[in-house]
């Protein structure tokens, strides 16, 4: 399966090669081991007698990219430079490790020393377009996009970043017009079968999705968002014990989806299940989106119900700044933090603050005929 939706991530890309058939000997596998951590390592021997060619010092830094090793990679290209400053395609290779080291300022900034440098591949636009991405530049990364597209009109990763720039700019119909763009050129990349789906379930487009969903996961069995996607539109269909099946898969495939244990949460509360079940699907949700509807009054809720106080305290503190003025959440911070003050041991616990309400306004009096003729 082609991976070049990964270009630029490092990736693990070991492969095994098959022993020679000796029915009576177990192969030790970890001896038979090959693939570019391993070609990396023998080119040690080579670079510690030639220390000062970058050919070689560019040729580990990109194994090492392709091994997931991107700050030996980035060693390694940075040394090259030092030996050779002039050389547009050891910038890019410095802007590839900087990029998968999430150092975004800087792996533009190399980008753009490879091209004064004469690194004209269209593979240097299309990182600079998907760095902007996901730095949010979005108007950036159409702009570098659409130049790598120039460069290479049927480049499936161009089209594919496009497709996201567009839908995190709420450009549904472009969205999906480069998306099904980047799906003709590359029909088994599970991550184009993802996108569509997720955009079309958030669209409250079931069917669609779940044609893309299951067609992605025959591709990939082991992918949590794709199970998610087909999950999700297993509920907007109607299906809810369906779906809670493929959340459950979903997590077990991959922990990250937290929309997946933010559903199985939303699912128990309306199923008034007992709150040590939601606590821990929500708490994960909410360390990797902050913001999802409802997650954080119900985490607070159940830690309440469950006496856990000063979790409690803190996610309605949290809610008190993210909902100003709101009375309901301001009582809960004040009943609450009387509540775990109470907890305390005599010596450690402060008198209640007490706020004094400013008086009101005294009222004007009105304006009398004989105030008027002496003034």
């Amino acid at each position: 399966m082609r991976r070049w939706l990964f270009l630029f991530f490092p990736l693990l890309a070991a492969c095994q090669s098959t022993p020679t058939e000796r029915p009576d000997t177990l192969v030790d596998l970890s001896t038979v081991q090959s693939g570019p951590r391993v070609q990396a390592d023998e080119l040690d021997g080579a670079i510690r007698q030639q220390p000062e060619n970058a050919g070689l010092l560019a040729r580990r830094a990109s194994l090492r990219l392709a091994a997931g090793q991107p700050a030996a990679a980035l060693r390694d290209a940075n040394a090259a430079l030092v030996i050779d400053d002039a050389d547009g395609e050891l910038y890019f290779l410095q802007a590839r490790a900087l990029r998968a080291l999430g150092r975004l300022p800087q792996a533009l900034a190399a980008a753009r020393r490879a091209a004064e440098n004469g690194f004209n591949s269209p593979e240097l636009p299309l990182l600079e377009g998907e760095t902007h991405l996901a730095a949010r530049q979005y108007a950036a990364a159409l702009e570098s996009l659409d130049r790598t597209l120039r460069l290479d009109p049927d480049q499936p990763a161009a089209l594919f970043y496009k497709g996201l720039a567009y839908a995190a700019t709420a450009d549904t119909a472009q969205a999906l017009d480069y998306l099904q763009a980047a799906r003709s050129r590359d029909p088994r990349q599970p991550e184009i079968l993802h996108q569509l789906a997720f955009l079309l379930n958030a669209y409250r487009l079931p069917e669609e999705a779940g044609h893309y969903a299951a067609q992605g996961i025959r591709l990939d069995s082991a992918s949590g968002a794709l199970a998610y996607d087909y999950g999700r539109q297993l509920e907007l269909l109607g299906r809810p014990d369906s779906a809670l099946y493929y959340y459950r898969r979903a997590l077990r495939l991959d922990t990250t989806v937290y929309r997946a244990d933010y559903r199985l949460a939303l699912a128990a509360s309306a199923q008034g299940r007992r709150p040590p079940t939601l606590i821990p699907h929500l708490q994960r949700a909410l360390r990797q989106n902050p913001r999802l509807p409802q997650a954080r009054q119900l985490l607070a809720e159940a830690l309440e119900a469950q006496h856990r106080l000063p979790e409690a305290l803190a996610q309605f503190r949290l809610l008190v700044a993210e909902n100003p003025g709101n009375q309901h959440w301001t009582y809960k911070v004040w009943k609450t933090g009387e509540a775990v003050r109470a907890m305390l041991p005599d010596s450690l616990r402060t008198a209640p603050v007490y706020y004094r309400r400013p008086a009101p306004p005294r009222p004007i009096a009105p304006v009398t005929k004989t105030q008027l003729t002496n003034e």
